[in-house]
Formats: C-alpha cells, structure tokens, sequence
C-alpha cells in the first residue's frame, strides 16, 4: 500500500491513490448492487408502460406523455418543474363556491424549494433541461441514500447485512418514484446520514443534514424530533459535553421552519401552509380516521372511502401491515434511539394524516430503519441466494412500486 508522512506526525497516513481504491473496494458492491436491482425494476416499469399504452390516453401532468419515460415527471415531478422554471407563487385563493374537501386553489407553496434548487442548479450548470437534471439529481440522491442506509445497518449487523438493506431500499414497495423527478430519494439519503452522524456522535453534521432535509419535505419534523431526543440524550449521558448537541437542536429545525415562515408570510397568514395542504390538496392531520377508514375497507372490499384507487390501495394497505409488523422486531434489536423514534415518528405522520391514500407506500418509503431486521435475516445467506431473491423482487418491483403507482394509483 502506498503512503506518506503526515506533517508533523510519525504515523504513516494513506495516500489518495489508496484511499480512493479501498472506498472503491468497500462501497463498489454496494452502488454496483443497487444500480443493477434498480435497473431490472426500472426495465420491467417502462415495458408495463409500454405495453399498456395508456400513458398517451391520459393528461402530461397526471401520468400522461409522448413517451413512457415522460410519466416520470408528472404528478408531483410537474409541480417541481414548475418551480424550478418560475419559482414560488405562494397564495391562499378560495375556489368559487366550493363546499366540500377542496376549497382552495392548489399552488406552489406545497411542494419543499431544497429539490428543485437542486434541479434548477444542476440545469445551469450540465446545460440539461429541467426533467434531465431532476432524474439526475434524483438517481445520484438515490446512490447516496443507498450508502446511508448501507452504512447504518453495518454498524448494527456488519457488511453483508448493510448490502442487503441497500438491495431492500432498490425493491421496497414504493421505490419507484427514486429515479423519477420527486423529492424522496433525496430526503432518504438527508435522513440516513443525519442518522449515521448521530449514531458516530457527529453532531454538528446530524444538525446540519437535518436542516436540510426540513428544506426538502414536512415529514422532516419526525428526523428533527429523533435528532433532538438522542441530543438530549447525551446531553444527560454526559457523552459529548452539552455545547455540540445542544447546537445539533438548534440547528436541526432551522430549514423547516425557515419555509414554513417564509410561506406564512408571502400568503399574510403563518398558519398558511397548513390552510393550503388541507383546503387545496385535502391532507391534514386526523389522528388516523382516514387510515382506519381505509384498512377497514380495502380487506373487505369496500371502496366507500376518500380517494379510492383500488389496486394502488391494495398494495399500501399490504405496505402498512409490512411496516406494523416490521416495527415490533425493530424494536426488539435495540438499535440507537434516533433509529427508533424517527421510524415510530414517521409512522405516526404518515397513518395518523387524511391523504391520497394509495401514497403511503411512497411516504413509508423513507422508514428505511425497518429494511434492518430483514437485512440481518438475509445476511445468512449465501451471496448467490442473496442476489438471485433481490433479483426477482426487482423484476416484480416494475409493477408493484412502479406501474402501480403511477398508472393505477396516484404517488
């Protein structure tokens, strides 16, 4: 191995040369894992697509376009594109004798600006256009959350066990809208190295992240919870002194809060961004009426229920069940705090809201934490069983978490 001598030091240090070609060996498998399983579900996806057809049946922004790799950027993915072009045009403007769920006209203001700055910034300066460089942000933030989540399950289960939780992340119900022009690959990849900082006691790094995911979604608010209940944690512990988590507190909530007020304020009322998700877009907090409403349905057949997508629900309401049942094993393993209350905080966000109800397998998405236990499961596999099982979960991702939920439901 090559190396050098550290200025005023006696310990021999790695070159770079040496340092790039060990994080090339341990981080390789990894990237070369996930890309391949994303592929093959991502194949699957656009042949569903094209061989149904109806993509060019339905509207540019809702699932429709000339091609089928166009339905990438629909939905959500036209919303950012909009603000990545024109910026914000945040408004509170009633709908002309509306009565019932919808009462105000959608805008801008909903969607978080720290993914379309990205996209904006990466137009600039590759010379893409605006769909171009959101698929590439995305597909890079997805890498990035690959290795996140790779990295905290290998500090609870060692290597093998963090490459099959990368692979879960690649097949996860839900993980079809990590290369496609939406938010979520990035926020994973925010909240997984938020959470590794913290799990390596790096606290100014955990604030920071965590600042920047709170720019990026409102669900944030259960990473900034986490964060600040392991600072204080240590903070009683004695672990890390009282001056670096205690700036992990204060730094961590600053990006949400910074949105959140500077909406309040371009609308003239600070409550405004609460008033628009549920007067324009019908999602507010309902203390899980809406859920239950739904996994009392779904089973039985009914579909007397908000926002009925039937085949789409179904698979959420199988995701839902999926994460109950993982939660109680999480928890049995003992992981670090912020594991476990940013996993039982995003639970509650997500069930305890009235949404489109077929989303929340996209909104679980980000409970990465619970890929830990069937990760040290698969561990014992052998590598070939290993591949072979994520391969065939991958193939049958292209329909479950990527034609579902942009053809049949709505993500």
């Amino acid at each position: 191995m090559t190396t050098t001598l550290a200025p005023n030091a006696s310990l021999p240090v790695e070159a770079p040369p040496a340092r790039w070609r060990r994080a090339a060996e341990y981080y390789g498998p990894v990237l070369a894992l996930y890309s391949t399983l994303k592929l093959l579900g991502f194949g699957v996806f656009m042949y569903l697509l094209h061989s149904a057809g109806d993509y060019r049946d339905k509207h540019p922004r809702f699932g429709g376009g000339e091609r089928p790799w166009d339905v990438l950027a629909t939905w959500d993915g036209w919303w950012y594109q909009q603000i990545a072009e024109h910026g914000y045009h945040p408004e509170l403007v009633p709908v002309p004798g509306a009565t019932g769920l919808i009462t105000l006209e959608g805008n801008s203001a909903a969607f978080f600006p720290l993914y379309p700055a990205a996209m904006r910034l990466v137009s600039e300066v590759t010379g893409l256009g605006l769909y171009g460089a959101g698929l590439l942000v995305s597909v890079l933030a997805s890498f990035a959350a690959a290795l996140g989540i790779h990295a905290v399950t290998a500090r609870l289960g060692g290597r093998r066990a963090g490459l099959a939780a990368a692979g879960l992340w690649a097949v996860w119900p839900g993980s079809g809208v990590e290369w496609a022009v939406y938010s979520d690959s990035l926020y994973v990849a925010l909240a997984a190295w938020s959470c590794h900082a913290v799990m390596t006691r790096r606290w100014l790094t955990a604030g920071l992240l965590t600042c920047a995911a709170g720019l990026n979604r409102p669900t944030a608010v259960a990473l900034i919870g986490a964060v600040a209940v392991a600072a204080l944690l240590a903070v009683h512990r004695r672990q890390d002194g009282i001056a670096r988590p205690v700036t992990a507190i204060a730094v961590a909530p600053l990006g949400l809060l910074a949105y959140l007020g500077w909406t309040g304020h371009r609308m003239g009322d600070y409550g405004g961004y609460f008033k628009l998700q549920s007067g324009a877009w019908a999602h507010e907090w309902d203390y899980g009426r809406h859920t239950v409403d739904v996994l009392t349905s779904v089973p039985v057949g009914h579909s007397d229920y908000l926002f009925v997508w039937p085949y789409a629900d179904l698979i959420a309401t199988g995701v839902v069940l999926l994460a109950l049942a993982l939660l109680p094993l999480l928890v049995r393993l003992r992981p670090p705090l912020v594991l476990l209350v940013y996993t039982a905080l995003t639970l509650v966000l997500v069930l305890g809201s009235q949404q489109i109800f077929a989303n929340v397998s996209r909104y679980l998405l980000p409970l990465f934490p619970l890929f830990i236990p069937p990760a040290l499961a698969l561990r014992r596999l052998s590598p070939a069983h290993l591949y072979l099982l994520l391969g065939l979960a991958a193939l049958a991702s292209g329909s479950y978490a990527g034609y579902a939920l942009f053809e049949l439901g709505v993500p």
